[in-house]
């Protein structure tokens, strides 16, 4: 008897550790994603920061169109 219950608890160990091991690479694969995701736009912030500095972020008006009311 005994040494069916340590097997049946031996068991729902291993399991218990299969579980937390997909768990652990699910949770790892959402920060690889998010990772990427935050230098992405780290990567655009950057831009945006150099073109508001640089002025470059206004469009030239006579490149523009008049609004549809005009």
């Amino acid at each position: 008897m005994a040494d069916q219950d340590q097997n049946e608890r031996l068991e729902r160990l291993e399991s218990r550790v299969a579980f937390q091991d997909q768990t652990i690479e699910d949770l790892n694969a959402v920060i690889t994603e998010q990772w990427t995701v935050i230098e992405q736009l780290r990567r655009k912030l950057e831009v945006m920061e150099e073109q508001v500095r640089s002025g470059s972020f206004i469009a030239d008006p006579s490149s523009e169109k008049p609004p549809p009311h005009y």
